[in-house]
């Protein structure tokens, strides 16, 4: 298994220098928007930007987020050098491009009650929390997002899908707040987070990679239940194999993007 990016940056797809250094950044993975981060007398211009940008092969993941239902956009996607497209505000499985490979934006009511069924369609291949729409719709608080951001979590995990990145957060100077909402996120079950700032990036990165004791630990498990099955470890800990999958996702994230400093 490949371990997922930790830092998605999402970009304006009508501003392609922006797109140019998005992903020439730290960034893990990008995501060139066509949808809220344009304006909609650009979204041809995107559109047509998109050939120039994204025939040959990035250097590191690419997505393009598309409107929902937007026939226009899935057309200009075909043939260009990405990952997958992201599609936002789905509401049902049956609302999926079945031919492509989708990241599915879950962002109202409806969405997360279908958050399961959506998950598992063939064509999707992870999904995310939208929070800016989820809470328009149901006018929950910070704490009243933990229950959908569960909710979403365990839909990805219960499918055989990557843990879902958090949802942005909007506060981009706000970096000791990015960096709570982060630890909160990484508690619930998150895995990395989207940005809408480079300057985000960095903060996100170290909140959600391993530390150097957490890959000590791994490891030390691992050795554990490969000689003995069950046992316990230096720090005391007792391990057995329900213990594996955690150990060995931990050094799957330091071997693929480091540890935190």
């Amino acid at each position: 298994m490949t371990a997922p990016p930790l830092t998605w940056l999402y970009v304006p797809a009508d501003r392609p220098d922006r797109v140019e250094k998005a992903i020439a950044s730290r960034a893990h993975a990008v995501i060139v928007d066509l949808e809220d981060g344009v304006a909609a007398d650009a979204k041809a211009s995107a559109r047509a930007n998109l050939a120039g940008l994204l025939t040959d092969q990035p250097e590191k993941p690419v997505y393009v987020r598309v409107n929902a239902g937007d026939a226009a956009d899935l057309d200009a996607i075909e043939g260009l050098a990405i990952e997958a497209i992201v599609m936002p505000k789905v509401e049902r499985h049956e609302h999926l491009p079945t031919r492509l490979r989708t990241i599915a934006l879950i962002e109202t009511a409806r969405g997360i009650e279908a958050a399961y069924e959506i998950a598992r369609a063939p064509c999707v291949v992870g999904v995310g929390l939208g929070e800016a729409d989820l809470r328009s719709q149901t006018g929950a608080l910070e704490a009243g997002l933990d229950w959908p951001r569960a909710r979403v979590i365990n839909a990805a995990v219960a499918a055989g899908l990557p843990r879902p990145p958090q949802s942005v957060y909007p506060h981009v100077r706000d970096l000791d707040g990015l960096a709570a909402s982060c630890r909160r996120g990484r508690e619930l079950g998150h895995l990395g987070r989207t940005a809408i700032h480079p300057g985000q990036l960095e903060v996100i990165e170290q909140a959600y990679l391993p530390t150097g004791a957490e890959v000590e630990q791994a490891r030390e498990t691992l050795a554990r239940l490969t000689e003995d099955g069950v046992g316990t470890v230096g720090d005391g800990a007792f391990v057995d194999v329900a213990m594996q999958g955690a150990a060995q996702q931990v050094i799957e994230l330091a071997d693929a993007h480091g540890v935190a400093g």
